[in-house]
């Protein structure tokens, strides 16, 4: 029986990149996001420069996965809408029977995330704790539930340097926001409390934080000259996929727990991914 991978935002991006690379080393694959088909319009999602939806769909990535002959399930799920997270849990439970890795990489995306603190409005802080705190505790938890059953599983928690650190700039002028700033952060939490509370029973859970990666949500979100103030390196979402999934299989990862994993460094320290420098 193949182990199951469900990540979330897998519509584009690291998600996308992440949903490959499991299902390329074997693994049964569940992915999630509110984009079914390209070219969906959804409120308070993020646009080009033109206004047009970024690219990228959940079937797309399915297609990927089912051209190499990948098993693959599509479950539809939004982050503001707490309710399709337990229902994609379940969905999942249901085709596959278990759940061995989940990677919570899915955010909510909204541009007012980035507003500056004096613009910043009471509804974006509430979309922020439903996107980054409340939907990932239901569904993390549901799926936690299970593993426990099972006897362990690997959680993969994707956070950021605005959760940890203060911004290079202002947020008008390329840096973050207090609101996506704030959501990092508490996800940056998760996986420590999961750890101590859960990992002599079977449960191992990481803190990534992927670093400057090169897709379309970044340059929407924060601007090409934001990407330039951060003046840290950048990657393909190809580098964070691998190493998330080193985490996943590894033995050895098990004493990476508790702190915050630099993907691209790490990626370096370990020769995880070969043709990358």
């Amino acid at each position: 029986m193949n182990k199951v991978a469900f990540i979330t935002g897998a519509s584009r991006g690291i998600g996308r990149a992440a949903a490959l690379a499991f299902a390329q080393a074997g693994y049964d694959l569940a992915i999630s996001a509110r984009t079914l088909e390209e070219g969906e319009r959804h409120d308070h999602a993020l646009r080009d420069a033109t206004g047009a939806p970024l690219p990228g769909s959940l079937n797309a990535t399915a297609e990927a996965i089912r051209a190499f002959g990948g098993r693959v399930l599509v479950v539809p799920m939004d982050l503001l809408d707490s309710a399709t997270a337990e229902e994609a849990c379940a969905a999942v439970l249901a085709e596959y029977g278990r759940i061995d890795v989940l990677v919570n990489n899915a955010i909510y995306q909204g541009s007012d995330l980035n507003s500056t603190f004096m613009a910043l409005q009471p509804g974006t802080l509430e979309r922020m704790f439903k996107g980054y705190i409340l939907t990932p505790l239901l569904l993390t938890r549901a799926v936690v539930d299970g593993m426990l059953g099972q006897g362990g599983g690997v959680i993969i928690n994707v956070t950021s340097g605005a959760g940890e650190s203060d911004p290079p700039v202002a947020a008008d002028r390329g840096g973050w926001g207090y609101a996506y700033g704030s959501g990092k952060a508490a996800v940056s939490r998760l996986s420590g409390i999961l750890s101590v509370e859960l990992g002599e029973r079977g449960i191992r859970a990481y803190t990534l934080n992927p670093g400057v990666v090169t897709t379309d949500a970044l340059k929407a979100t924060i601007g090409e000259q934001g990407v330039i103030a951060l003046r840290a390196g950048s990657a393909p979402p190809e580098v964070p996929a691998a190493v998330m999934l080193w985490l996943a299989r590894e033995e050895q990862a098990a004493k990476y727990q508790r702190r915050t994993i630099a993907a691209q460094a790490f990626a370096l320290e370990h020769g995880i991914v070969a043709d990358w420098r």
